[in-house]
């Protein structure tokens, strides 16, 4: 069964006899009255994190306690896919929920200053945060869009109600004031902000989780580190920062500065979920945290072979751990159920009360079922392309 150990046999009877009533249902009467109440989502994207690059998956250098801590109190999929083996293309499944082939901003592998111009994603497509902005939520992105530049192409353009965050693929974690050359920007505005970017995106994240909880209206926040990708630089290492001429940095960086990165950016992740408890707010918040593609030079992808760039397991296969504690989403339970980035679009739809625009029909899967564990594991078949611009 998809809910691992956790699923008692009470619980199979009950969700048997349910039968079709729990799949249309989309889970409990503990899902119901989730519902009832609009949960929080906060999903959380790492940026070129390996398969094995924290400790619940495998990682033993060093230990990432705050993402395990959800592993923990939720759900963690063993059989989790990006929908690439690089970044925009991947983010184009997931913020559209359908195979990323359906948009030419979909076949930049990835978005680059070789990118022809009024290449983006297209401001009239539904997304995740325009599908929830309907139905009630105030909507953020903190951290990488890579999805088009401005004047075509915002996060504010595709359902977002606030940015702060940058647009190109990558971005220095100290120079990235106003005039560098990858800027912060707040909405659609250049900033100057000093401190290393991981924090400042936590930061950002806490912040916003104050105010949401002061407003009381129910939110979706896009927390989208930039880390572990290179530049390798851990928080310490600013003087190291001021020597990189090259973004992709590779006559820098080491094992030991990979692990300060990943650890950093769990400790962040630590101060959200601490926000969280904080405002009474963890029971009713869908935490999701997860990859946008395989690993780098760094990385740990044992036991698979590949790595970013390559259509093989270590390319592709991601950590995935979602929690939901009132929607019935079992604690400590490993699923074996395939699934895709495109496959949060409809989960997120359905978990809120709503669904995806008939004139969009998602290629991703609702996978409330495996969640709450109404429904066994099944077979599935994805497919990938890649073709390097």
């Amino acid at each position: 069964m998809s809910t691992g150990k956790r699923l008692t046999r009470r619980r199979f009877v009950q969700t048997g006899v349910a039968g079709s009533v729990a799949l249309a249902s989309l889970g409990s009467g503990r899902l119901a009255q989730a519902q009832a109440a609009k949960p929080n989502i906060i999903f959380i994207m790492a940026d070129d994190l390996g398969f094995a690059d924290v400790s619940s998956y495998g990682q033993r250098d060093y230990t990432t306690p705050n993402i395990d801590r959800l592993a923990t109190e939720g759900m963690r999929f063993a059989q989790a896919y990006s929908n690439s083996c690089v970044c925009t293309p991947t983010r184009v499944g997931l913020i559209t929920g359908r195979y990323q082939y359906r948009l030419p901003v979909g076949l930049e592998e990835p978005i680059s200053p070789q990118t022809p111009k009024g290449i983006g994603l297209p401001p009239d497509h539904p997304t995740i945060p325009s599908i929830l902005k309907k139905a009630g939520y105030a909507t953020e992105l903190i951290g990488k869009w890579h999805l088009g530049f401005l004047p075509e192409f915002s996060p504010l353009k595709s359902g977002y109600d606030k940015f702060f965050g940058f647009f190109g693929g990558t971005a220095h974690y100290f120079d990235h004031g106003a005039k560098s050359r990858t800027p912060l920007y707040e909405d659609d505005v250049p900033v100057d902000r000093n401190g290393y970017m991981t924090n400042l995106l936590g930061d950002r994240a806490v912040k916003s989780i104050e105010g949401f909880a002061k407003s009381k209206q129910p939110f979706f926040i896009s927390l989208h580190f930039n880390a572990p990708h290179y530049p390798w630089l851990g928080p310490d290492d600013e003087e190291e920062g001021k020597r990189v001429k090259d973004f992709i940095h590779y006559e820098g960086g080491d094992a030991k500065t990979y692990a300060k990165m990943v650890q950093s950016m769990d400790h962040n992740i630590g101060k959200v979920l601490q926000a969280l408890d904080l405002h009474g707010l963890a029971r009713n918040t869908i935490v999701v945290f997860t990859s946008d593609n395989g690993g780098e030079r760094f990385s740990k992808i044992w036991p698979f072979s590949g790595m970013k760039g390559e259509l093989l397991e270590g390319g592709l296969r991601i950590p995935a751990i979602a929690r939901w504690p009132a929607g019935g989403v079992p604690a400590g339970a490993v699923s074996e159920q395939v699934i895709a980035s495109m496959d949060w679009l409809p989960t997120l739809a359905a978990a809120a009360g709503t669904a995806p625009d008939p004139a969009y029909p998602p290629d991703g899967e609702n996978l409330l079922p495996a969640m709450t564990g109404a429904a066994a594991a099944k077979p599935r078949k994805l497919y990938f392309r890649f073709r390097p611009g």
